[in-house]
This record gives structure tokens, C-alpha cells and sequence, in this order.
């Protein structure tokens, strides 16, 4: 780049005159650079919508295409602190009489009391002190000769290291271990499985008799001290059914037994009010996104809102750039084609009919206004929601909560009419949303604009810009020059005026 001179010498504000004739080219860099910010704009809204898009399409919509939406059952305790029931979907309805007759238990000894010189043993006893020179610790497990914890112990051990090896040692074949501590304050060891049942029961080596350390140590079973495995027993319907687990998994329920009862009731039933809550939750999620896709589909052009420059912005305060550019941002998808082709399909399809069989085997075709749904008046409902959808006798909606409940009523004689016409109403809009997200040259899959499209445009404007801004360096470097060569004349002239002057001037 040239030296750039003012005007020096002719006294002109040079800057300024350059300035106004590249005025031109510096409007062309200023109009795609904001062009180019307003296309990220309408990306990121794009995006936002794309998003919310597929949320439905993902979420509540692909729910419902199946059958487990509204085959939610749901069971009753008649004494619900003593069992808890999760109900599976292949439950089948039916009142069940229960019993439970034991919990699962853990093994559990409590040692006999260890002492030295009449005192309780500390953790820093240690073995030789106890008579102990070197033995093995044995515990079996399940009952098994060869499932065995065996540790290791000498007369330098001290309770605190025994209680470490005791911790940390599994069983030869099953990899099992045991809960183990030494309590200082009572002299003793205590010694619990860590599951529920006998599977993970353990008992006292037989030939405990004959190992003075497992004797010296407290680990003896005297009867009294040792509490054995066992596992849970319940009765349902008249058939027995253990567990080494207080749950049960029986003919698609989840029993939990928490307390030892006879004579409970199970009532397991069709979940109506599951099923209303999943047909609530896919009109709202509908009306959120025909409110959105609106919102912005009807909004104000903002047309007299032009791109600020960065000089106009200097003008302005951080406030006045953001109200302005959120005038701009607010009306950029305001009449978009490709809104107003995803509103339509969506209420085309929930304007439908689906042909649906009544539980008295007769045919006939339902549509949303069948089951009390419908959106509101078209006069007295705002612009932004003329699409939305109200369920009559819904109490959270004020507009429709007093009106008969048509809904409810077809789920509590009907459920499987219902089930059908909803399963084809979601299909049909999954459909409908799948074609117009399919991808091709212009945009991606699962995508409802033309983001490939878009995303060539704003490269485009890279190269716009930087021609623009090429030729605005150009044309001000050509004025440069010109006036830069005027005040080297206009300095020479001035110089040998000077030198005249001064000539005449001596002769005097």
C-alpha cells in the first residue's frame, strides 16, 4: 500500500474527498457484510425451529406410534407398605390374592468377645498375643465344601491387619466376599454377607472345632450368635414362589414384599388417565410447534429496518443497535415458504379421518373432533394460535375445561378404538414430517430448510466481500496517488516560488 500524504501543500482535507469518491464501493463491502449477517440470522433460526422440529418428530410422536403408549396398566396394594408392584406392559387384568410368608434374610454372626488379661482386644492386639502362632480362617460358602474364603494368618498379624486380609478376600469360585469389622468397644468380630439369600449365604468352616483361631477370634457358631440365610417365600394365587431377593418377576409384575402379611389384594386394570396424560402431552407438543412455526410465519417484515453499518452503529447506543437488529432478526422467516409448507401438512393431517373399530366390531371413521378436539374460534383466538388444538373438559385449559370430557369417556369404554385411531393419527404426521425433512442436494436428512443451500451462500459472501474490499483498497490507493503526486507539484511549485521571491527580492 502507497504512502497516503494530505494535503499539505494545497490544503485540502483529502481524507474527507477520498472518502466521498469511494463512497460507492465502501456502500457495496457494507451491504454483503450485512447481508451475510442477516443470512447467519436466519441460519440460527432455522436451526432453532430444525431443532424443535425434531423434538416432536423424536419424542412424543414416535411414542405414539406404538401400542405400549396406551397399554399402560397400572396394580393396586391393598397394603401398599407391604409390597410394592411395578406393572409391566404384558400385566394382564386381574384382582390377586397374596400372601408373604418371609423376607429374605442375610447370614449374620456376631463373634464371641475376644480379651487379653480381662480387657477387650484392641485392633493392635496381635496374634501371638491371643496364643495364635499360625492358622488358616475358613468361611463356606452357600453351604458349599468347595466354595471356601480362606485366609491366611500369623503370630505378627494384628487384629487390625486380619480385619484388612479379611476385607479383601473372595471365595475360590464364585468370587465372593463377605462384610467383616471389629468393633474395639465390644471385643468383637461381626461378619455379614453382603446379599440377601443363600446364595450368598456363608457359615462357619466344620472343622472351626479344631482351628484354635477361629475360636481365639470369636468366629464359632454357638447357636445363638449366627443368624442363617434365607430366602423370601410368597404366595400368589395358591402357588409358592421363592426368591433370594425380596422382588419377584411373575406374569408380568414386579412384587416387591416389604413386611410379612397374609390376605392382600393385587388389582391390576387399564391405566385410562396414563393413556389421557400421553394424548394431552402429543396435542401440546403439537400446539407448542404450531405456535412457534406461527409466531414467526406472521411476524412484521420490519422492512424499514435496514442492516446498520459500523459507522452507524458508532451512532448509536448498545441499546438502539439491539432494539434495531431485533426488529431485523424477529421478521426474517415472516411469510417463509417453507413454514407455511410445514403448517400446512400438519394441520391437513390432524384434519383427518382414520377408519377405527368400536369394541361392538363395527367400523366407522373418527376425526379429532370425535374425541372433543378442536382449535377455538376463529375470530376471537389470536393470530399465533388459531392452530392450536383445545381438548374439551382438559382442566388445565380454561377455554375447554367445562365442555363434556369426550376423551376421557372414549378411553374408559374404548381404550383400544382410541389406541387405533391415535396410533394412525401419529403415523401419518411421522410420515408427513419424514418427507419433508428427507435430504437431497440442497439439504441435509432430518433437516427442513436448505441449510446445504444456505451454507453455500454465506461462502459466496466471503468471496463478495473480499472482492468488494479489494476494490475499495484499489480505488482509494488510485485517488492516493493522484493527490499525492498534485502536492509534490504543488510542494515544487511552492519551492521555486520561493526561490524566485527570493532572488528578486536580494537584488533589491
Amino acid at each position: 500500500m502507497p504512502i497516503r500524504i494530505t494535503g499539505m501543500n494545497s490544503g485540502l482535507d483529502t481524507e474527507s474527498i477520498i472518502t466521498a469518491l469511494t463512497q460507492k464501493k465502501k456502500d457495496k463491502v457494507d451491504t454483503f457484510t450485512g447481508e451475510q449477517k442477516k443470512l447467519s440470522w436466519k441460519q440460527d433460526k432455522l436451526k432453532e425451529l430444525n431443532k424443535k422440529v425434531n423434538d416432536f418428530y423424536n419424542g412424543i410422536l414416535t411414542t405414539m406410534k406404538f401400542s405400549a403408549a396406551y397399554s399402560k396398566k397400572t396394580t393396586t396394594a391393598s397394603n401398599s407398605s407391604a409390597v410394592t408392584v411395578v406393572t409391566g406392559e404384558n400385566a394382564m387384568n386381574a384382582t390377586q390374592s397374596l400372601d408373604i410368608d418371609s423376607l429374605a434374610k442375610a447370614s449374620y454372626l456376631t463373634g464371641e468377645k475376644i480379651e487379653v488379661g480381662g480387657k477387650n482386644a484392641t485392633k493392635d492386639t496381635k496374634m501371638s498375643d491371643l496364643g495364635i502362632v499360625g492358622e488358616t480362617l475358613k468361611f463356606k460358602i452357600a453351604g458349599k465344601e468347595t466354595d471356601t474364603i480362606e485366609v491366611n494368618i500369623e503370630e505378627n498379624d494384628t487384629i487390625e491387619s486380619v480385619l484388612s486380609k479379611l476385607k479383601s478376600a473372595k471365595s475360590s469360585v464364585t468370587g465372593t466376599s463377605l462384610n467383616f469389622n471389629y468393633d474395639e468397644g465390644n471385643g468383637r468380630f461381626y461378619v455379614a454377607s453382603k446379599e440377601m439369600g443363600t446364595a450368598a449365604s456363608f457359615t462357619v468352616d466344620a472343622a472351626a472345632d479344631s482351628s484354635e483361631a477361629m475360636k481365639k477370634l470369636g468366629f464359632v457358631d454357638n447357636g445363638k450368635n449366627y443368624i442363617e440365610a434365607s430366602q423370601a417365600h410368597i404366595v400368589l394365587n395358591g402357588e409358592d414362589y421363592y426368591s433370594d431377593t425380596n422382588t419377584f418377576e411373575i406374569n408380568g409384575l414386579t412384587i416387591t414384599a416389604n413386611e410379612e402379611v397374609k390376605g392382600i389384594t393385587l388389582s391390576t386394570k387399564q391405566d385410562t388417565s396414563g393413556i389421557y396424560d400421553n394424548i394431552k402431552k402429543l396435542i401440546k407438543d403439537y400446539n407448542d410447534l404450531m405456535k412457534d412455526i406461527a409466531t414467526s410465519y406472521n411476524a412484521d417484515k420490519a422492512k424499514k429496518y435496514k442492516m446498520l453499518t459500523d459507522d452507524q452503529k458508532d451512532a448509536m447506543s448498545d441499546k438502539e443497535v439491539e432494539e434495531w437488529e431485533k426488529k431485523i432478526k424477529d421478521g426474517l422467516l415472516s411469510g417463509d415458504e417453507t413454514l407455511g409448507t410445514i403448517r400446512n401438512a400438519l394441520k391437513e393431517v390432524m384434519s383427518k379421518s382414520f377408519e377405527v373399530k368400536g369394541k361392538d366390531g363395527t367400523s366407522s371413521k373418527m376425526t379429532l373432533a370425535g374425541f372433543g378436539i378442536s382449535t377455538g374460534s376463529y375470530f376471537s383466538t389470536g393470530e399465533n394460535e388459531r392452530e392450536v388444538l383445545h381438548i374439551d373438559g382438559d382442566k388445565d385449559d380454561s377455554s375447554s375445561s367445562g365442555n363434556a370430557d369426550l376423551l376421557g369417556a372414549a378411553i374408559s369404554s374404548d381404550p383400544e378404538m382410541v389406541q387405533s385411531f391415535f396410533t394412525q393419527l401419529s403415523s401419518a404426521l411421522s410420515d408427513k414430517l419424514f418427507n419433508l425433512m428427507r435430504g437431497n442436494e440442497l439439504r441435509s436428512a432430518f433437516t427442513i430448510y436448505e441449510d446445504k443451500l444456505m451454507a453455500s451462500q454465506y461462502s459466496a459472501y466471503n468471496t463478495k466481500i473480499s472482492d468488494a474490499q479489494k476494490a475499495l483498497e484499489a480505488a482509494q490507493d488510485k485517488f492516493y496517488r493522484k493527490f499525492a503526486t498534485m502536492e509534490t507539484t504543488l510542494s515544487k511549485i511552492n519551492s521555486n516560488s520561493s526561490s524566485l521571491s527570493g532572488f528578486f527580492g536580494g537584488g533589491g
